[in-house]
């Protein structure tokens, strides 16, 4: 059973740190254009969705290797305990 427990904690670990970097860049670019949008007084709704989609894109394109070496690790860290998590 704590094998499972561990598992399952490096596991939200990984969402947690793999959806980190899109998340806060998405956060910043929301935070400046809502500033702009403030200080100008330009209330349209579409205009935040374009830039944050492209910075996400641009975040997952830069970041993706990392991200998809993580979860690659930790596929062959599970695939590795298997046998361990089956026992108990």
């Amino acid at each position: 059973m704590h094998q499972l427990t561990y598992v399952t904690q490096q596991a939200l670990i990984l969402v947690l740190v793999a959806s980190g970097p899109p998340i806060v860049m998405s956060l910043i670019v929301g935070f400046i254009i809502s500033v702009f949008q403030a200080a100008t007084q330009i209330q349209e709704q579409t205009l935040s969705f374009a830039p944050k989609l492209v910075v996400v894109f641009g975040v997952l394109g830069l970041a993706g290797p990392w991200i998809g070496s993580q979860l690659l690790r930790f596929t062959f860290n599970i695939f590795d305990r298997f046998p361990a998590l089956i026992q108990h």
